[in-house]
């Protein structure tokens, strides 16, 4: 029983490497984008840790050659929504429990993973799955994403260490933050690799499980999160990876009894537009 009072590491923002001529990181990413290209992958849904194939797949191509294919990603349906939300629940409990230096030492992991042997991969996969040149790969898709990672870990204590300043005698005023009831379900973006990586990665570190939903067309760099979230250490369910379209996904989430939050890049706008659309048709 752990009984002290500890003091993460200080959150740095992660430096951007040049790639100039000749340096060793522009080798190694040049050698990743030559080994992701010459192959096509198969890319699983994750459930309760599980990767999970259809009898549909849908062709993943980088945006700039429309004519190479990068593998294909099976396409899920409304029950494998159902079984993420279960394999979520099913996690809950443990996860919310366990304490709260544990979930950071697997995300800092996970970021010094991204930092350093996952950097090439991370950066050719955005590279080639959402037409970033290098320097736009390398500042969203690993020392954004770096800087998420760490600097989250420091604000989630800096939000446990607030207490309220005054106790009348004889009592004794205190605080505990815990986990939102329900599941979060996360629907990211194409465009930033660092924002689909976060939504889901932030309130999972906060005790929360997730069910994530990226854009089809971030779906091959969404694989290689999930590689370094389950290398990192993440316990099976935490974050339950799918591909399914908008419309099934909210038909059973958002009608779903454990339904807790949703979190998506541009909430608000996401929401006035959902407004306009249904004052439209109403």
């Amino acid at each position: 029983m752990s009984n002290a009072f500890y003091n993460v590491p200080k959150a740095t923002n992660e430096p951007v490497l040049n790639y100039a001529p000749g340096s060793k990181e522009k080798a190694e990413v040049k050698k990743v984008l030559e080994e992701l290209r010459s192959k096509e992958i198969d890319a699983p849904m994750y459930i309760g840790g599980k990767e999970v194939r259809t009898d549909v797949k849908v062709r993943m191509a980088p945006p700039h050659d429309h004519q190479h294919t990068l593998g294909y990603f099976n396409r899920g349906s409304e029950e494998h929504v159902k079984q993420a939300i279960d394999a979520a629940m099913a996690a809950k409990d443990k996860w919310a429990s366990m304490s709260w230096e544990h979930r950071a030492s697997i995300f800092l992991k996970a970021a010094d993973l991204l930092a350093g042997p996952y950097r090439a991969k991370m950066n050719a996969a955005t590279m080639l799955a959402q037409s970033k040149n290098i320097f736009q790969a390398e500042i969203d898709a690993v020392c954004e994403y770096a800087d998420f990672l760490r600097f989250n870990v420091e604000f989630m204590t800096e939000i446990y260490k607030q207490q309220p300043p005054y106790s009348p005698a004889p009592t004794w005023n205190r605080v505990e933050q815990r986990p939102l009831e329900g599941f979060i379900f996360a629907l990211t973006p194409f465009n930033f690799t660092s924002i689909a990586g976060n939504l889901p990665g932030a309130p999972a570190l906060m005790g929360n499980t997730v069910v994530w939903k990226p854009a089809d067309t971030q779906i091959y760099s969404a694989q290689v999160i999930m590689e370094i979230f389950k290398e990192a250490g993440l316990p099976d369910g935490v974050i339950n990876l799918v591909y399914v379209s908008g419309p099934v996904a909210g038909d059973v989430i958002f009608n779903h009894p454990d339904f807790g939050e949703f979190i998506l890049q541009g909430r608000q706008e996401f929401l006035k537009h959902l407004e306009d659309h249904w004052r439209e048709y109403s």
